[in-house]
């Protein structure tokens, strides 16, 4: 009782978050407060099942190899390190530096970009949503704004001449047509735009560079702005399921862009959106996104960890990447614990996914088609890891899957299962086998013996599943 209490927490908690401000200000909620309660936890349902998404930052920093939009904050240093040649090529020098990264509209033409190609090695491997940039920090939009000229469609940008100049549309339609479910990355800061980084003052953080309070008619034309740019992306880009917001310095008092009305407008025409307006907490933040990191446990909130397969969001020359067993212990962890994972991939300026990056997603494709129903639609199995077994649930099925040690490529003879018994009587199987497999009660759990023919052939790489039927005090 106490394990399905907590599993069904987690909506509820997030729920309650969403809420709180009518209670806190004791106000009754409408219908349509009620309507939007009861379909948001329906969607978050929805979104937990996937388990697996597709993440990519792209945009005219690729064509430097340089980390995205971070090298124009003057404080942070850390994002031009020493070596980085347009850095050293400038001679380290600020001003220099932003000028021709902010020209580099000028240049970028991705040739060899095919959505098609992209799609399908994210549904090889099993991801389910994808999300893009279309728009990071450095204001550059690779979508069709009418906003700004600072875009991938506009005359002054080459690719603006070719049949489908429009990467965003061509991406989300492109995905969506393979069963993708659509996450819009949008950041709410802009340092190009003159209303958010003024023209008339240094700006060298990645706070607008005037006070906001004081100057209320500049602050408007940028969250008119802001305001502008979403309803694009929500009126003219398909469904869009998820508005994925970025840029979390961009909050009340001083940089209020009014979410209130963001999020009626959005849903005004995209009714089921999810909307995450990452690290500000409350109503719009509907899931969490923990960065680069993996809780240390289940959450009793829904959460998506967002994690790159190298180690730079954007494309990076001999970026090293993750290992393919890597991502799938990965994967497992962070499923086990009760999250999604996006997995994030930056792709050339020529428009094209890493040969390194399309390895490792056939090898993650690999084994989600032998034990992606140990990953889909499954919750959270208390105690949810012991040793080198992760749990999973789904309905009154559990699923043990062993993670393989470095250089282990078959199951060991013997597996100790700690911590979840099958129902009495019931049969455990190794998912991809077809062998019957022998297991009897041991302390806490079970020993399951591993068949001879099953360790010579085995079903896949990494980590192998155990299925079993659940006693009924590991049910829902």
């Amino acid at each position: 009782m106490l394990r399905s209490t907590m599993v069904k927490a987690h909506v509820g908690v997030l729920l309650c978050a969403v809420l709180a401000c009518y209670a806190a200000a004791g106000a009754e909620m409408s219908n349509a407060e009620k309507d939007l309660e009861k379909r948001l936890a329906k969607r978050l349902e929805w979104f937990q099942d996937m388990k697996f998404g597709f993440f990519v930052h792209w945009g005219i920093y690729s064509q430097w190899g340089c980390i995205e939009s971070w090298p124009l904050i003057e404080e942070d240093k850390w994002a031009r390190p020493d070596d980085l040649p347009p850095w050293v090529e400038r001679k380290k020098d600020m001003e220099t530096f932003k000028r021709d990264y902010r020209a580099l509209n000028r240049t970028f033409n991705p040739r060899k970009f095919e959505p098609r190609t992209w799609a399908e090695a994210a549904k090889y491997a099993g991801m389910k949503y994808f999300c893009f940039t279309t728009k990071h920090h450095d204001g550059f939009c690779m979508f069709d704004t009418k906003q700004t000229d600072y875009r991938i469609t506009y005359p002054d940008c080459p690719y603006s001449r070719t049949a489908q100049p429009d990467v965003a549309k061509v991406l989300f339609d492109t995905f969506r047509d393979e069963g993708f479910a659509i996450s819009a990355y949008f950041s709410k800061s802009d340092w190009h735009h003159p209303a958010y980084w003024s023209p008339d003052a240094p700006a060298k953080t990645r706070n607008p560079n005037y006070d906001t309070l004081k100057n209320p008619e500049q602050w408007r034309q940028f969250v008119d702005f802001v305001h502008a740019q979403i309803e694009e992306l929500m009126t003219g880009y398909g469904k869009v399921d998820i508005l994925w917001l970025d840029g979390g310095q961009v909050r009340p008092p001083q940089q209020d862009i009014q979410m209130d009305r963001v999020a009626a407008m959005a849903r005004s025409h995209q009714k089921n959106l999810l909307i995450v307006d990452r690290t500000v907490g409350g109503k719009h933040e509907n899931y969490r996104t923990p960065e680069q990191e993996v809780p240390d446990k289940p959450q009793q909130f829904v959460w998506e960890s967002c994690i790159t397969m190298g180690e730079q969001w954007s494309y990076k020359p001999n970026d090293k990447y993750k290992s393919s067993r890597q991502l799938i212990h990965l994967l497992v962890d962070v499923v086990a614990k009760g999250g999604n994972l996006i997995l994030n991939v930056g792709p050339t300026s020529d428009g094209e996914l890493p040969p390194g990056a399309l390895e490792r997603l056939r090898d993650i494709g690999d084994w989600m088609k032998t034990n992606g129903e140990a990953i889909y639609k499954t919750r959270v199995l208390p105690p949810y890891k012991s040793g080198r077994v992760c749990f999973t649930r789904r309905g009154g099925t559990g699923y043990a899957i062993y993670l393989c040690e470095d250089g282990q490529e078959t199951p060991p003879r013997k597996v100790a299962i700690n911590g979840v018994v099958p129902k009495r009587g019931s049969k455990v199987r190794l998912l991809g086998a077809k062998e019957q497999l022998r297991w009897e009660r041991e302390g806490q759990g079970i020993s399951v013996d591993v068949p001879q023919s099953v360790i010579e052939s085995p079903p896949c790489k990494h980590a192998f599943v155990f299925k079993m039927a659940l006693d009924e005090g590991e049910r829902d």
